[in-house]
């Protein structure tokens, strides 16, 4: 999952950004409005954390270009305006949910993976594929009824490739689905991460290189 985070207090932003990472969730931070617009335009995000309050375009006009995209990107508002009509008219705006300030990071992940599972509703909130068996809220990977240990980067890596179901994940999706925009475009950051699940996973590899266009899991098993 990959989250935009709009505040323009650094510090709150990047504690949030922080945590949010030890939880697998790539975010991004943009500290005004045009910044964030900016980001919107070039990244694919499947999150936007919204403070109303903050300088250039507001997080308000922020939430009401979303909408008007058709996106449907989910879009929780992080705000210090806790009076119920501070809350109705975000939601009036498009919000799908509202957190007030001060919050503990712990619901704030809890609502994000939330607001996920209902935008991709389609797709069960356990999902199996080829014996694997991955639980996105508890963290948790089986394969063949056996728990696998992985790092967080090594399951929001396998998150993105599982939801592909079988299909052809490119490199540059996966830097831009499980890592964040400080990622180098020439970093070798994938190839390890994906030799290191490979290897975590265990034979028959489930992971198949299709060379000069990505990965995917292959449901019949691959040597390569």
């Amino acid at each position: 999952m990959r989250v935009l985070i709009v505040e323009d207090e650094p510090y709150l932003a990047e504690a949030v950004r922080d945590g949010l990472r030890l939880e697998a969730i790539a975010a991004d931070i943009a500290g005004d409005g045009d910044s964030a617009l900016e980001l919107l335009s070039v990244n694919s995000y499947d999150l936007a954390v919204l403070d109303r309050d903050i300088p250039g375009p507001s997080g308000d006009e922020i939430a009401r270009r979303i909408v008007a995209s058709g996106s449907g990107m989910p879009i929780l508002m992080l705000t210090a305006a806790d009076r119920i009509d501070d809350k109705a008219s975000g939601f009036e705006l498009g919000a799908d949910d509202y957190l007030t300030k001060p919050f503990e990071l712990r619901e704030l992940v809890m609502r994000l993976r939330a607001l996920d599972r209902r935008r991709a509703q389609v797709r069960p909130p356990v999902r199996e594929i080829a014996g694997l068996r991955l639980d996105p809220f508890r963290r948790e990977v089986f394969r063949d009824e056996r728990y696998v240990a992985l790092t967080r980067k090594q399951f929001a890596v396998l998150e993105v490739l599982v939801a592909a179901e079988g299909g052809v994940v490119s490199a540059e999706e996966l830097l831009e689905r499980a890592w964040d925009e400080n990622a180098d475009p020439f970093t070798n950051a994938v190839r390890i991460t994906i030799s290191s699940l490979r290897k975590r996973l265990g034979e028959p590899w489930l992971i198949t290189t299709v060379p000069g266009v990505g990965y995917r899991i292959d449901t019949g098993g691959s040597d390569e």
